[in-house]
């Protein structure tokens, strides 16, 4: 039977290695978290992208068919409305998944008895920044501004 020794060769006793383990799913546990709330900021981002993207060519189109007495297949409002509902949804879910990544932060804090970092991490400022482009995109597009 082999023991496993410290950094000075005492012996390291169970429960030290338990806590290590412990600390470690802690930070593993801590780390899925952050790769999940840049998942919501990856899918939050292509949806207002994606609504951005489909306002603008969508309006040029119905633009373009109305200066030319063609038929419109389209509501003269329906690319803002496609625009503003997507736009909506990719900032929805970039709060929500927010939302998701404080309160697994909290759990980590009280299952661990140690205090999970979230203020720095780089994943919600980057939420933080894709969110609040969202807003403005959809508060642009609701006060019918072109800002491009």
């Amino acid at each position: 039977m082999t023991t496993e020794t410290g950094a000075v060769g005492a012996p390291v006793t169970a429960n030290q290695l338990a806590g290590e383990r412990t600390d470690l799913a802690v930070r593993r546990t801590a780390m899925a978290a952050s790769r999940t709330m840049m998942a919501w900021v990856r899918t939050g981002t292509s949806l207002i992208s994606f609504g951005f993207t489909i306002h603008k060519v969508l309006q040029a189109a119905v633009t373009t068919a109305a200066s030319t007495s063609r038929l419109s297949l389209m509501h003269e409002q329906g690319p803002r409305r496609l625009g503003l509902t997507l736009i909506f949804l990719g900032t929805a879910s970039i709060v929500m998944g927010t939302f998701e990544y404080f309160k697994t932060a909290r759990q980590l804090n009280e299952m661990s008895g140690k205090e999970y970092r979230v203020r720095g991490d780089s994943s919600l400022v980057i939420g933080a920044l894709v969110g609040m482009l969202g807003l403005f995109l959809f508060v642009t597009i609701l006060i019918n501004h072109e800002i491009l």
